[in-house]
């Protein structure tokens, strides 16, 4: 994170330009019309959205309420998304950006300077490295990889290309979590030693795919792009490949890679030294292929760890919130949840207490646009050489690397011996066989 000069300085500015018109839902077809931010022409940064069926759609919000961005190229595989993402921008006056399918053209395009990822996580690291490797910045969403061998080389193509490379795990840029952690790091509640995490959501039943059409309105090769073949099925797309190891990456990665990153982030720890992961697919039987129930646990060196817990199937909200992450330190506890903060005496008594923001609540895909646009800001401005990235690819890849390790640890039964230094797992050949992926032939990202 920058300095506290740098943060106030990025934070006056970015409230300067967000204003209150911020504050709308996600979804195109509820929202109110935005009002487009000014921006100097010199400033201007050309954006491409991959992926806009979703949470796509809301970092198309985003970006149109973010300072000098100028939103060139949709692209998306559903024709329906594109369609609408392409009228979002027209209506809110940002121009008609060009609809292009094909990542691969996206970036051969001279009308764009950045490619923003928020396709299904199979293609995230894969067009990270497109991107790249064809001279554009990127903003790719969590988690910035299928597997850790992508995030590896992830970082070492940003770092040969020197682009700008920021992992959507907005939290960074929050006010409200900035100053809990900046508490956390000064010592309000001590020496900290542990980080308890979770994330609870009622998720149904996926069903058991039956053979299908492909709909006319989607290009099923260019979706799976990078990962073999499969057949299509009935309860894939969209959403549901979340929960298959072919494409998704699970809910440890979906949404605890939020959590994982706030707990390293207040604990100051990198790689672990041992990862140990239990559950299952409890509540239903379908074609989930991760659990539903699971408890990750990471230990580091100098007596510290984190731990996350995963209830998929059921809505019971512990501390009744259903995500965040406490703290615990020797003179005390402090808890983030949503945007705000409490402080905790050893006996469990509050001593401070910040609620969150009710103009930045958050929905069913991520956090209202007031808060996002703070993330893609900061994208623009370190493009710009203006700021430093609150969540470079370096430390986003560190941050994924949690999740990964724990449904490794989970899909293998063992406890897993890491190289605090890499991260990468030792003396444990059948573990390192689930460190990449096959490719569909011709689709392997470069340098791998």
């Amino acid at each position: 994170m920058p300095d506290s000069l740098d943060r106030r300085s990025f934070l006056k500015t970015a409230s300067a330009g967000l204003g209150a018109s911020l504050v709308a839902p996600a979804l195109a077809s509820a929202a109110p019309a935005i009002r487009l931010q000014p921006g100097a022409a010199a400033d201007r940064v050309r954006v491409a959205i991959m992926g806009v069926n979703s949470r796509g759609a809301q970092l198309t919000r985003a970006f149109l309420n973010t300072p000098g961005a100028a939103i060139t190229a949709i692209c998306d595989v559903d024709t329906r998304a594109a369609a609408r993402a392409i009228e979002l921008v027209s209506e809110a006056g940002g121009g008609r950006p060009r609809a292009i399918p094909d990542v691969r053209k996206v970036v051969e395009s001279p009308d764009v300077d950045a490619l923003v990822i928020a396709a299904p996580d199979h293609w995230h690291a894969p067009a990270a490295i497109l991107a790249l490797n064809a001279g554009k910045h990127v903003y790719v969403e969590k988690p910035c990889s299928h597997n850790p061998r992508e995030g590896e080389v992830l970082v070492e193509t940003q770092k040969r290309t020197g682009k700008v490379v920021q992992m959507g795990n907005q939290r960074r840029s929050w006010p409200n979590v900035q100053k809990a952690i900046a508490l956390v790091h000064g010592g309000r509640i001590g020496r900290v030693y542990n980080a308890r995490t979770w994330y609870a959501n009622a998720r149904t039943s996926i069903g058991l795919g039956k053979p299908a059409p492909v709909p006319q309105w989607l290009d099923f090769d260019l979706w799976q792009g990078p990962a073999p073949r499969r057949p299509f099925l009935d309860n894939v797309v969209h959403y549901e490949w979340h929960w298959r190891w072919h494409w998704g990456t699970g809910e440890s990665a979906n949404n605890g890679t939020h959590m994982f990153d706030l707990a390293r982030w207040g604990l100051q720890v990198e790689h672990p030294t041992r990862v140990t992961s239990a559950g299952g697919r409890y509540h239903y039987k379908d074609d989930w292929e991760f659990p539903d129930t699971q408890i990750v646990t990471l230990e580091y060196p100098d007596r510290k760890m984190v731990s996350w817990e995963s209830m998929s199937a059921n809505g019971y909200k512990p501390q009744g919130n259903g995500v965040g992450v406490t703290f615990h330190g020797e003179q005390g506890s402090l808890m983030i949840d949503g945007d705000g903060y409490t402080i905790y005496d050893l006996k469990g008594t509050v001593v401070e207490e910040v609620k969150t923001d009710p103009g930045a609540s958050t929905s069913q895909v991520g956090p209202a646009v007031r808060l996002d646009a703070l993330h893609t800001a900061n994208f623009l401005d370190g493009i710009r050489g203006k700021a430093t990235l609150f969540t470079p690819i370096d430390g986003g890849h560190v941050s994924t690397m949690m999740a990964h390790l724990g449904n490794i640890a989970w899909k293998t039964g063992r406890t897993l011996t890491c190289d605090p230094a890499t991260g990468r797992i030792q003396q444990d050949a059948d573990a390192m066989k689930l460190w990449g992926r096959e490719y569909e032939q011709g689709w392997a990202p470069k340098g791998i």
